[in-house]
């Protein structure tokens, strides 16, 4: 696997990316040689924040973790994606089963932890309706939604903004 280390507002000490690199190798053994795995650095208001994403063809495996201690913070990231595969250990067997990416019979098995079946609960059938970026995240405030859908009219594609954790916006945008 190859670790991508990309640090903002800080400088990554020579250390700290041979921490990750170390940390994230564990995980490398549940996937072929061409995954890639993207880390970001970033220090905001004396705290630091790592993120960090795994695609694996298809399935993107993602943690985050604000701390004090960048380093601590590197263990919880990688026991989070750790977890995460485990957990998901027989549905993504069934989706990449004839897929090298994944090597999943190597993922431990989550003890005392049994998944629940995913469920939809409720479907909601809605007309798409051509608007602007910013008419879309005032309806969605209006609505009092943490996202919503729509047809963007600049690029006529299915776009979703969506309200961020630090009270910011997000905007998908859809390709295919």
């Amino acid at each position: 696997m190859k670790v991508i280390i990309t640090s903002k507002n800080m400088n990554a000490s020579d250390h700290l990316k041979q921490t990750i690199e170390s940390k994230l190798d564990r995980l490398g053994k549940y996937f072929s040689n061409d995954i890639v795995a993207n880390v970001t650095l970033t220090t905001e208001k004396g705290r630091q924040k790592i993120e960090a994403t795994i695609n694996a063809k298809g399935t993107i495996f993602r943690a985050e973790e604000t701390t004090n201690d960048i380093y601590s913070g590197i263990d919880r990231v990688t026991e989070k994606l750790s977890s995460q595969m485990s957990r998901f250990k027989t549905k993504l067997q069934r989706k990449h089963k004839d897929h090298k990416e994944l090597l999943l019979m190597n993922l431990p098995e989550v003890a005392g932890e049994e998944l629940e079946e995913m469920q939809v609960v409720r479907k909601k059938k809605f007309d798409l309706m051509p608007m602007s970026v910013d008419e879309a995240i005032m309806q969605m405030e209006l609505l009092e939604h943490s996202f919503f859908v729509f047809l963007n009219m600049e690029s006529d594609a299915v776009n979703v903004v969506y309200k961020r954790k630090d009270n910011t916006y997000g905007l998908l945008e859809t390709r295919y």
